[in-house]
């Protein structure tokens, strides 16, 4: 497969295109520096300079033109206000679908994150609930557009411990730690799981070896 991934230097996409490349797919990460660059080519990505929060549709759409799957997995980041929330975690997400529709790439996967799809809790830090609601805005965006086979992916607290392999994964799964490891290998097996598509499942650790998470989640 050739899959576009933007958000492609952050901590999940690097995994994810190390794991891609390293069985035969081809895949480019959408970066906004060029210092960048390095790191994606040592994971075995094409890095693609192109900053979705100044990117045009069209410009973003070259970019995916005969790509079989497009992966959002761009974030603002730690250290960000909550004016970035609403043009990276938010904007971009929907700027990238609108790119895919574009461009014809139907197979669409968004890392989002867990507590998207409710009112953050009274006494949230201000910045992390503008974040919750961001994605939840995209999240929605994205799952009313009849022109991608979406797939949002909502993990839990992250960690960079190594990865188990198993996971807990389900519409609902109550609120535990992921690895960034697992994260990335439960996206390989969503790319390859096309019945998984207008699903929004949440992603823990747990006991299930991901291929039969993945294929479990499919038939559910």
């Amino acid at each position: 497969m050739r899959i576009v991934i933007a958000g492609g230097h952050g901590q999940i996409a690097l995994r994810l295109e190390r794991l891609l490349a390293a069985r035969g797919d081809e895949v480019s990460g959408i970066i906004r520096r060029t210092e960048q660059a390095g790191d994606l080519l040592a994971a075995g990505a094409e890095p693609v300079v192109c900053d979705l929060e100044s990117a045009t549709v069209e410009q973003i759409a070259r970019h995916l033109e005969g790509a079989d799957a497009a992966v959002f997995a761009a974030g603002a980041g730690p250290g960000s206000g909550a004016e970035r929330k609403e043009t990276v975690d938010r904007a971009a997400a929907t700027l990238f679908a609108d790119a895919a529709e574009a461009a014809g790439v139907r197979r669409f996967l968004v890392v989002s994150s867990m507590g998207a799809d409710r009112e953050p809790p009274e006494g949230t830090d201000p910045v992390f609930a503008a974040y919750l609601r961001a994605k939840g805005a995209a999240d929605e965006d994205v799952r009313a557009r009849a022109g991608l086979d979406w797939t949002i992916l909502r993990p839990g607290r992250l960690t960079d411990d190594a990865g188990t392999g198993r996971v807990r994964l389900a519409e609902s799964t109550g609120r535990s730690d992921v690895t960034r490891d697992d994260v990335a290998a439960v996206l390989v097996a969503l790319l390859d799981e096309p019945k998984t598509a207008g699903r929004t499942l949440e992603l823990i650790g747990g006991d299930v070896p991901v291929e039969d998470a993945v294929r479990d989640a499919a038939s559910g």
